[in-house]
């Protein structure tokens, strides 16, 4: 554990006065501290200094329910150990007949935490930008783009290019792990101190990952999913197959992006969707370019092989899907935007720019006094997004 304020707090037995449910499924996030981002030590701690500071009449009022359901349950010490979280309590939780309840007790004890918590991160708030990038060879014109988003349409001089911006992941100031770019293809070059997760770039380590899941599913004799998800832990990413394996947090984070979500291994936007939620969720950037690129069609397979290379499973060539890739960004558009929102550091401080590579309108939605009544030029969009970001 590499908090003091957490360890502190352990001390103090925390962790044995809430109830045994909640407080081992926390002590199981933070127990591999060193692969969380600040954003998710910040979290932590402000959480569990709130449960210490509750007055005690109010703490006990807070997990009474909690406590009730634990009890119907059949919660104790011999099947429930503290300060541990394993498969078999999964598969208690799972298996018992309380089960919906415990999670509706669950969010509505965080119903009431998430609020204070939200309004202590939005007392520091600070300007954000998010840039989400269409790629070039799309089938329609900018009158069919971010069809499902409010926003000020915004005609350019020119066509945007990624150049545009690239220089604003080059200011200096930056902390770690609050500028990202997540793209498909490339597009951007390594800026320095800025995270960048590039899907073709990965292209080693994913072919390894596929190859390593059908070896353990077909040799292994593998359970279950939960089994399958710990033999997963261990395909870690190598120094040969990316810049990044040298950050443990980027290391970690990155085989959960292509082992956790649906279709990342095989699918260019896929993964940079989700990549895109899950460092929004995770990591709380203040800055975010998000670059997709145009996606191959899919080739007929099985759910089993949800890992496989389709390059070496399927004899049939490769088709890029510039319709379908158009049609799934229509609603990633939509994804991305409401992700960002869910939080408390994006609200009414973030300006959205989602333009198309090659096009000369684009879309922002941002703040009423973000003002764009006088941009023409690409530059010119870049000009006000710096100042409004203090750069």
């Amino acid at each position: 554990m590499g908090s003091p304020v957490i360890q502190a707090l352990i001390g103090k037995g925390l962790f044995d006065q809430i109830p045994a449910t909640f407080s081992t499924f926390f002590f199981e996030q933070i127990k591999d501290w060193e692969t969380l981002f600040p954003a998710e030590h910040a979290y932590f701690e402000r959480l569990f200094t709130l449960l210490d500071q509750l007055p005690q009449e109010e703490a006990a009022e807070l997990f009474a329910a909690l406590r009730e359901v634990e009890r119907r349950m059949g919660v104790n010490e011999k099947n429930w150990p503290r300060k541990s979280f394993n498969l078999d309590q999964v598969d208690f939780l799972n298996r018992n007949a309380h089960y919906p309840e415990w999670r509706k007790t669950i969010a509505a004890i965080f119903a009431r935490i998430d609020p204070v918590l939200e309004e202590q991160v939005r007392r520091q708030g600070r300007p954000r930008a998010v840039f989400v990038l269409a790629p070039e060879d799309l089938p329609v014109g900018p009158d069919r783009m971010w069809t499902r988003l409010q926003g000020r349409r915004v005609h350019l001089a020119q066509p945007f290019a990624s150049a545009h911006i690239a220089g604003l992941f080059t200011a200096d100031g930056a902390k770690p792990y609050d500028r990202w770019i997540i793209q498909a293809d490339g597009t951007f070059p390594q800026p320095p101190g800025t995270v960048l997760l590039d899907y073709e770039a990965l292209t080693a380590y994913r072919r390894r990952l596929m190859s390593e899941v059908q070896r353990i599913v077909e040799t292994e004799k593998v359970q279950g999913p939960r089994e399958l998800g710990a033999q997963l832990k261990k395909l870690r990413l190598l120094a040969n197959e990316g810049g990044i394996a040298q950050d443990p947090v980027l290391a970690e984070f990155t085989r959960s992006v292509l082992l956790a979500g649906n279709g990342t291994l095989l699918v260019n936007n896929t993964f940079v969707e989700w990549a895109t939620v899950q460092a929004v969720r995770r990591a709380r950037p203040t800055m975010v370019a998000v670059s997709f690129g145009i996606r191959n069609k899919m080739k007929p397979f099985s759910s089993l092989l949800i890992y496989a290379d389709q390059e070496a499973s399927s004899p049939i060539p490769n088709q890029v899907d510039t319709l379908g890739s158009y049609i799934d960004l229509e609603v990633f558009y939509q994804y991305v935007w409401q992700e960002f929102e869910k939080y408390a550091e994006y609200q009414r401080n973030t300006v959205y720019v989602f333009a198309a590579l090659g096009m000369d309108k684009l879309m922002v939605v941002a703040p009423p006094d973000f003002d764009t009544s006088g941009v023409a030029q690409p530059e010119q969009l870049t000009h006000q997004v710096a100042a409004w970001l203090n750069l």
